[in-house]
């Protein structure tokens, strides 16, 4: 089933069960942002996003039909072949995909779930960390804003701190809250954010260490 496309329809409703996704790319790593930034975990991209960022560094993901169709259980056996405890399920736009058999499956071996979405899209899986990114394009599902272990909002211009602030008082009073530069912008605007969490110490940083590393 690895060369396979979304054109049969017994394929197509393997997805939509959650049986079977669209894999872009997935990759054993070190977490590069948030929370988790430096920690070992195994990257797994699906395909397919409607939020349609303009700074997205992984536009390629986009267009679900354009990759390759695999089990979850090939999925599974990808990230317990390593020594990763932990894997990250991320897009594109993840939870565009029904999550529960998958994560389920990564539960029974052992493996820590960690999802990092728009929340755009309806709640599915059993995520052992939630990292919210909302995107002013499509908002995230109330949902979410409960679920979320941690708020990252990326900061690309002065405007984008208020709308970090309306979403900090969306999530609950446990999640970790970060800005994050946009990367093509960092140069500018990074020491507006340094100055902005000196002045309001409820917020954090996070970088994309992974790009300083040279590492996916």
């Amino acid at each position: 089933m690895s060369k396979t496309t979304l054109h049969s329809s017994e394929i197509v409703e393997q997805v939509k069960q959650g049986l079977a996704l669209p894999v872009m790319e997935h990759f054993y790593t070190i977490q590069g942002e948030g929370f988790h930034s430096g920690v070992a975990c195994y990257f797994i991209r699906l395909g397919g996003c409607d939020v349609g960022c303009p700074w997205c560094d992984v536009k390629e993901s986009w267009e679900q039909e354009k990759h390759p169709i695999h089990t979850v259980d090939q999925i599974v056996d990808w990230v317990v072949s390593t020594k990763a405890t932990k894997v990250v399920v991320t897009g594109g736009e993840p939870l565009m995909h029904q999550l529960d058999v998958l994560c389920n499956l990564f539960h029974e071996k052992g493996v820590d779930c960690h999802i990092e979405t728009s929340g755009a899209h309806s709640y599915s899986g059993y995520w052992d960390w939630f990292t919210l990114s909302p995107k002013k394009r499509k908002l995230p599902q109330e949902e979410s804003y409960s679920k979320a272990h941690e708020l990252k909002v990326v900061i690309a211009r002065a405007n984008d701190f208020r709308f970090a602030e309306e979403q900090a008082l969306k999530v609950n009073a446990d999640c970790k809250l970060y800005l994050q530069p946009e990367w093509s912008k960092e140069g500018v605007i990074l020491q507006d954010i340094i100055a902005y969490v000196k002045e309001n110490p409820q917020w954090n940083i996070s970088l994309q260490t992974h790009k300083y590393m040279d590492i996916p």
